[in-house]
């Protein structure tokens, strides 16, 4: 089979790398790519959201699956075009992409099909908005209604921090477009996970969990960024909590979407927040997460492109997926400044010693290569340092001697990823 993904972030190079071991696979391409992912496939460029372009190169190309990584192409219809264009697509339709494209339309239909949650308010208005907030009083969680790269939810410990996010989001636009209206959410307690189920439309297969650390800092500190690092499976997430999650959540939502005329096909992302009366979802997103993605490849044994393949074709009722009985965890190396501005161009070395430690593999998040071959920054996240170990500390122990043999002095990552389970 030809499969061409879409993307080129760490997540991408995770895909690329689980696909790449396929025996249905005669060739793979990524676009755009990076330097990592073209160890592995044929980096084509083309930009994720050039959705036209994309459907153009997959049919000049006669490519049998399209996989999408990033979300920004599945809410502009990839999935749509492709099917219009006689090609398979691995990703929701647009209709069904805005359970992340729209944290509003998620929680209606979360209400229609009965799933627990926060109470939750829209606004349009900042003003108005404000005074909810001041009514309500805080801990409160404010979130940009549209897609802001994983950096659109605020939890503010007081009102004057809401109200400034209020600020941030609605009248000054950080996040552009994203911005035009907010979510005040109830500002759940416990302890967070991301669980991950393939879709069909029909049937939802488990897939794993794992948990990721959002904020900049350690000892979750710091604004929020697209993830600093992740592990799986945490200790929290039991066999038992997997099926409440399935039966509570994921099944509902998919016959809810189903019923809209709008079929879930793809992975769906719960993210979860684990409290003292169960599960609550916090949000959904319509892709695999990114490290999490990293964390879930290199512990899964089955062939992914299989899996994927009856995803698409309808066929997960009677599909079933193995999983190595390993422990992994992902640290990112980022560039200092990131999530604010920072610089690219530097270069990062050492690469070589890094994969030599037991266990490991290095995904490329922003990275390209230089006319004289160096290896160079792009951007925010740069690399993920994945491990496996039978333990979650002989994970962790494994991904930080990789990072300790990598010379790039500009980049920086958190010293205390998996610390909720350690």
């Amino acid at each position: 089979m030809k499969v061409l993904v879409v993307g080129g972030g760490g997540r991408e190079h995770a895909l690329c790398w689980s696909l790449a071991s396929s025996p249905l696979l005669t060739k793979l391409w990524c676009a755009p790519g990076n330097a990592g992912i073209a160890e592995v496939a044929e980096c084509v460029p083309i930009g994720a959201e050039d959705v036209p372009a994309l459907v153009r190169f997959a049919r000049d190309n006669a490519v049998d699956l399209v996989v999408a990584g990033p979300e920004a192409p599945l809410t502009l219809g990839l999935a749509d075009a492709c099917a219009a264009a006689g090609l398979r697509c691995f990703g929701p339709s647009a209709a069904a992409a805005r359970l992340e494209g729209s944290k509003a339309f998620a929680r209606e239909v979360c209400e229609a099909a009965g799933v627990p949650g926060p109470r939750w308010r829209r606004f349009d208005d900042p003003a108005a908005a404000r005074a909810y907030v001041r009514a309500q009083g805080a801990p409160i969680v404010v979130k940009a209604d549209g897609l802001a790269a994983g950096k659109g939810v605020v939890v503010a410990a007081t009102v004057e921090e809401a109200e400034a996010a209020i600020t941030d989001i609605m009248e000054r636009r950080v996040h552009g477009a994203a911005g035009a209206s907010v979510l005040l959410e109830e500002c759940l307690v416990g302890e967070e996970a991301s669980f991950f189920a393939l879709c069909d439309g029909t049937h939802a297969l488990p897939l794993a969990a794992a948990q990721d650390h959002k904020r900049v800092g350690e000892g979750d500190t710091g604004p929020n960024t697209g993830g600093m690092g992740a592990y799986s499976p945490p200790p929290a997430f039991t066999d038992a909590l997997r099926d409440e999650v399935m039966a509570r959540i994921v099944r509902p939502v998919l016959a809810e979407m189903a019923r809209r005329g709008a079929p879930f096909r793809g992975v769906l992302f719960v993210g979860l927040m684990l409290t003292a009366d169960g599960p609550r979802l916090i949000e959904f997103n319509v892709r695999f997460g990114d490290p999490e993605c990293q964390a879930l490849m290199v512990r899964l044994r089955s062939d992914l492109l299989a899996a994927l393949l009856a995803a698409c074709d309808g066929e997960l009722a009677d599909f079933d997926l193995r999983w190595e009985p390993l422990h992994s965890l992902v640290v990112v190396m980022a560039a200092k400044g990131y999530p604010g501005a920072y610089a690219k161009g530097s270069e990062i070395r050492g690469l070589d010693r890094a994969a030599q430690v037991p266990g490991v593999q290095v995904f490329h998040a922003g990275t390209a290569r230089r006319e004289d071959g160096a290896l160079i920054a792009t951007g925010g996240r740069v690399l993920g340092v994945t491990a496996t170990g039978a333990t979650l500390r002989e994970a962790r122990d494994a991904a930080y001697a990789a990072v300790d043999a990598i010379d790039w002095p500009e980049g920086f990552c958190r010293r205390d990823i998996g610390w909720r389970a350690l």
